[in-house]
């Protein structure tokens, strides 16, 4: 593995991402008339540094690119001149310095949503709006079956399935009904879905699932795509192009069958009857047992499927820039929304702390993303931005999400927390913050060691 492949991609996501983040408590400590010291990107000794403006703000790259910080003019830090008094930080009004610190968190929302909107102008890769109605379901009973292709709705082109998503939704929004145009086997039907007593509250995903619109996946033909050195499968002899026709007498229609069947057997030897050249062969197949990420065991023998044409699925999609934007606000507030979410579950412990990240995970998919393509990276960048977002608008004291909520509390109190409150409450979050970073660098070092051992 070509170590710089992954570190170029991920030094220029997180140096980016830091830069924005700062540059946004910059801007607004500017605008609010505070005198900035110096604007760091990384912490410890400064490999660069330059003085620009008519503040001599100091621009430094420090050594360690894992985080930054804009020093402000503060009496709580050192003594400040008689003239820069009154742009003190600490001087300012609570609505100021609530607005100086959630500028940074908004500043990666906000570079999220141009960069969501820019690659939704330009063009994007999107699944076909492709469908697979389960029997019961409402669009299953309106008609619908099984691989049709949604092409319009009340006869607004539909290309891809976020674009039916977004069209459901108005039209759940406008009516009791929606006219679908669906190609079937080569043929053009209108199929009206009712959409009464649908609720919407609940954003346009919600309303794919209660009318049945589930996509549609792509057959996948059992047959190996690629082999992990030293993994059980090629231990046992199997090498890609040989095709999966039954495991323990089990006949194999689909990969995903020959994925069910491994991951319910993990610690066991599987009988594999495979096809090669027209041959019929037989191998005996050990299924290691591997941790899967929920606290649970799942078997493993190391091969991966044939890859499916792109063709087959995806369809390129541009949208005018106001829909592109409305689109960008969404992907940005779902994405947030989760994420807040699964960090409320791991608190309460319905979801396991091995969702956690560190730094090693987050590079590898930055070498991943960009190994396949600019559109790839950058929502990798974006959605990496947001996390950072949301982050650190957390009430937990030291990100700025515990210092928003020390302001808050000032303004509903009319006075300031008392010094020693702050500092109790700067040690509890130091703390918190250190024991989630060792858990991320421990799943990170325990993913890397699976990957290596399996």
């Amino acid at each position: 593995m070509n170590v710089f492949s992954y570190l170029i991609p991920f030094v220029i996501a997180l140096g980016g991402l830091i830069f924005f983040h700062e540059l946004g408590h910059y801007l607004v400590a500017r605008a609010c008339g505070v005198k900035v010291l110096r604007f760091s990107i990384g912490f410890g000794p400064a490999l660069w540094s330059r003085r620009f403006g008519r503040d001599g703000t100091e621009w430094v790259l420090a050594a360690v690119p894992l985080g930054g910080y804009v020093k402000m003019v503060d009496e709580r830090e050192g003594p400040v001149a008689p003239e820069d008094l009154a742009r003190a930080f600490n001087r300012q009004p609570v609505g100021k310095r609530m607005l100086i610190v959630v500028a940074g968190p908004l500043a990666n929302l906000l570079l999220a949503i141009v960069l969501y909107a820019a690659l939704y102008t330009v063009g994007v890769r999107e699944p076909v709006a492709r469908i697979d109605p389960p029997p019961e379901s409402i669009a299953a009973q309106a008609g619908l079956q099984p691989g049709d292709r949604v092409m319009a709705v009340d006869g607004r082109e539909v290309l891809s399935l976020p674009q039916l998503r977004w069209e459901v939704l108005a039209a759940a929004l406008r009516r009791d009904a929606a006219t679908l145009e669906v190609e079937r086997a080569g043929e053009r039907l209108t199929i009206s879905l009712p959409l009464a007593g649908v609720v919407v509250d609940h954003g346009s995903d919600d309303v794919m699932v209660q009318l049945g619109l589930k996509p549609w996946r792509p057959p996948l033909e059992p047959v190996v795509g690629s082999v992990a050195p030293g993994s059980p499968a090629e231990r046992a002899g199997i090498v890609p192009g040989m095709r999966v026709r039954a495991i323990e007498g089990k006949p194999i229609a689909d990969w995903r069958d020959l994925v069910e069947i491994v991951r319910a057997n993990p610690g066991k030897t599987l009988r594999f009857t495979l096809e090669q050249e027209g041959r019929t062969l037989e191998r005996e197949v050990f299924a290691e047992s591997a941790d899967d990420g929920q606290g649970g065991t799942i078997g493993r023998i190391g091969v991966a499927v044939r890859p499916v044409p792109d063709e087959e699925f995806l369809v390129s999609v541009r949208y005018p820039p106001l829909q592109a934007l409305n689109l960008a606000l969404r992907q940005t507030w779902e994405v947030s929304a989760m994420s807040l979410r699964l960090f409320g579950r791991m608190l309460i412990g319905e979801a396991s702390l091995k969702n956690l990240s560190g730094p090693l995970t987050i590079a590898d998919y930055a070498g991943q993303t960009a190994k396949m393509g600019l559109e790839h990276y950058l929502r990798f960048v974006a959605l990496v931005s947001i996390s950072l977002g949301v982050l650190n608008l957390l009430p937990v004291p030291i990100l700025d999400g515990g210092h928003l909520l020390y302001y808050s509390l000032e303004a509903v109190r009319g006075r300031p927390l008392s010094e020693r409150a702050m500092e109790i409450g700067q040690q509890i979050g130091l703390a918190l913050l250190m024991t989630l970073m060792a858990i991320a660098l421990f799943n990170d070092v325990s993913r890397i060691w699976s990957s290596v051992s399996g």
